[in-house]
């Protein structure tokens, strides 16, 4: 096990968590502070991909694609919370995942309507195809670091809309104390509708972001919202902080036990048993990491205080 294949696979869960943390930032707020179990989050990450997918055909553009993605998906978010969050956000738990799961269904088909069952390429930018040498004898792919830096950027901007202006005060008083905040003025259904178009355009962004990498097809929501789910309920719901290191935790642990798990087992297990077991126990290693979180803290490592 080289010190190079251990770098890569740290920068590749780098990468990966804050790609993560995109999805599950505006989630955990719907969860946290419209009470909203809110399973088509997924779509709306997968809705992104799409339109970043026929923009980049179009136009050539990624740069123009990434913008178009995000800015379709924000307005499908405000119509989506307008004619249905806004109705389920007073029902029950139960009524939510229901109507959430319809919407699931109903995105995978227009989909399929618009652009078929067949999976889409989306070509990163011939500008960061290439590799980048960062050691010796080290390439990284520069499209992966620019995920990272932007993701980085990303956070760095959430951190402080959150703790320096006062919409993010906002912010925290709902995902603190909801019926507080409404008491002290907050015009809530503008919060939620703030807060729910932002989830949109995070889901966006990531699913842009990460359709040269990952297929573009129907489905690959429900795929990642489990992860994003984990990250949540590991960093605490309604936790920006929380989802953050939650990501990160998850992208971590899952690209090291993909990477490095088989190979381990090779010392004690022959080839073809390490080879079939290690991968399967990689998948899992994520949700013994939530176990374990949830019996220190059960309310995940940074709840938003309530």
């Amino acid at each position: 096990m080289s010190l190079i294949l251990v770098v890569e696979q740290l920068l590749n869960g780098l990468q990966f968590g804050l790609m993560l943390f995109l999805i599950a930032a505006g989630l955990t707020l719907v969860f946290g502070i419209m009470d909203i179990m809110n399973l088509a989050h997924g779509s709306l990450y997968m809705a992104g991909a799409y339109v970043a997918a026929e923009t980049m055909q179009r136009t050539g553009s990624f740069t123009l694609a990434v913008f178009v993605a995000v800015g379709v998906t924000a307005l499908v978010g405000v119509l989506l919370e307008l004619a249905l969050m806004r109705r389920l956000v007073v029902r029950d738990h139960l009524a939510q995942v229901l109507g959430s799961y319809a919407v699931i269904l109903i995105a995978n088909d227009v989909v399929k309507m618009i652009w078929g069952p067949a999976p889409m390429m989306l070509n990163m930018p011939a500008a960061l195809s290439g590799p980048v040498q960062l050691l010796p004898d080290f390439l990284y792919p520069a499209f992966r670091l620019m995920i990272i830096a932007v993701g980085l950027l990303v956070a760095i901007g959430l951190y402080a809309f959150v703790t320096r202006t006062r919409a993010g005060v906002l912010v925290r008083a709902g995902a603190s104390n909801r019926q507080m905040a409404t008491l002290m003025g907050v015009r809530v259904p503008v919060l939620f509708l703030g807060i729910f178009t932002l989830g949109a355009a995070l889901a966006a962004l990531a699913g842009a972001l990460l359709g040269p990498i990952n297929a573009v097809q129907i489905g690959m929501g429900e795929d990642i919202l489990i992860l994003v789910l984990v990250c949540i309920v590991i960093g605490g719901i309604g936790s920006i902080r929380g989802a953050f290191v939650g990501a990160l935790l998850v992208g971590m642990v899952d690209t090291a036990g993909r990477a490095f798990l088989p190979q381990l087992l090779r010392i004690v297990f022959p080839a073809d048993v390490a080879s079939s077991v290690g991968p399967t126990l990689a998948a899992m290693s994520i949700y013994f990491l939530m176990a374990v979180v949830l019996v220190v803290k059960p309310a995940g490592l940074f709840p938003a205080r309530g």
